[in-house]
C-alpha cells in the first residue's frame, strides 16, 4: 500500500513516515501544500495523512479539490 504523508513539521513527518514504513507501507513525504496537491493528483495512493495547516496550500483546500475531482482516497486530517 502507498501512503502520502503531507506534514510540515519535520520531526512529526519523519516519525509518521518511519512508522508507516516499518509496517510495510510505501510512503511519499512532502512538507508543502502545493506539492501535496500535485502528488495526490498524479499518484494512486491508498491513503493520505494530511496536515490542515501546510504552507502554500492548506489541507482543507487540498481535500476539497480532491473531492471535487472525484477522488475517494481515504484522508486522515492532522
Amino acid at each position: 500500500m502507498r501512503i502520502l504523508v503531507a506534514e510540515d513539521h519535520p520531526n512529526l513527518a519523519r516519525s509518521l513516515a518511519d512508522g508507516l514504513r516499518e509496517e510495510g507501507y510505501a510512503v511519499d513525504l512532502t512538507h508543502d501544500g502545493v506539492e501535496a496537491m500535485h502528488l495526490a493528483q498524479v499518484n494512486p495512493y491508498d491513503g493520505i495523512l494530511l496536515d490542515v495547516m501546510l504552507p502554500n496550500k492548506d489541507g482543507w483546500s487540498i481535500l476539497k479539490t480532491l473531492r471535487q475531482r472525484g477522488s475517494t482516497t481515504p484522508v486522515l486530517c492532522l
